[in-house]
């Protein structure tokens, strides 16, 4: 993580409840561009809780799709922090609107990534809510379901008792596919987000350490978003689950560099 951006814990505040004037800014600009390139369709907003420590998780499939959910979410009333990749924080001019809305940059698969926790917990204790891409990454699934999950999730919501709120997400990729850099502005997309009602961990309760039981929650996790984006696809997803560690393929990054 760099040492030069300042982070901030303090409790939520604005409307939307958490906007900082950067964070205002950023909004300002990309909102009314994704209105113009896509048609929204949000559902389930009841769920978004209207303050408070919250955990929204989604479905990852587009480079795009972190501006659609935060779209979803800003709507709702609701300024999402994000633990993003380190990367996103050294582009001019994004990395400065980033990190003034709050943001935190988070070195990957390094010994670095495990101050995400810490940040996390800072963040949702000040009252914060946190958006949660459980998968890591874009998902590898060729058709676009969700894969097998990192388990900090699960450690997240045991540890902190904050309501998880599962996500889903469908449109994004048709304007962005997975791991493309080609924009596909026409025919205008529809951008879906649904949120659903609050999970509940209790069963796990106590056992943030254990393996076992962060494999469970996490699974229950993703099965939640997958069921969710079922919904809003109409249809079944696979029911063999892409497993990133069962494959040949880089645990980050774009595995289709050079191909596109």
């Amino acid at each position: 993580m760099s040492t030069e951006i300042a982070i901030s814990y303090a409790p939520p505040a604005g409307k939307p409840l958490g906007v900082t004037s950067w964070f205002k800014f950023g909004a300002t600009l990309v909102r009314p561009i994704l209105n113009l390139i896509g048609k929204r369709d949000w559902q389930g907003m009841e769920n978004i809780p209207k303050s408070g420590a919250a955990i929204a998780v989604c479905n990852h499939i587009s480079y795009v799709d972190p501006l659609v959910f935060t779209h979803f979410l800003y709507d709702n009333g609701r300024a999402p922090r994000y633990l993003g990749k380190a990367s996103l924080f050294k582009l001019p001019i994004i990395g400065r609107v980033l990190s003034g809305a709050g943001q935190i940059p988070v070195e990957r698969e390094t010994t670095g990534a495990s101050n995400s926790l810490v940040h996390a917990i800072a963040f949702l204790k000040s009252g914060h809510l946190l958006g949660v891409y459980p998968e890591g990454t874009l998902t590898r699934d060729e058709n676009y379901w969700p894969m097998k999950a990192k388990t900090g999730i699960a450690r997240l919501a045991i540890l902190t008792q904050a309501p998880v709120i599962p996500c889903a997400q469908w449109g994004a990729q048709k304007v962005l596919p997975a791991y493309s850099k080609k924009l596909k502005l026409f025919p205008r997309a529809k951008f879906q987000v649904i949120a659903g009602a609050p999970l509940e961990f209790s069963k796990w309760q106590g056992r943030a350490e254990d393996p076992v039981a962060l494999e469970e929650a996490t699974a229950y996790v993703m099965s939640a978003v997958t069921k969710l984006l079922e919904q809003l696809r109409s249809e079944s997803a696979s029911s063999e689950i892409f497993d990133p560690k069962k494959s040949n393929l880089p645990r980050i990054g774009n595995f289709k560099k050079g191909n596109k």
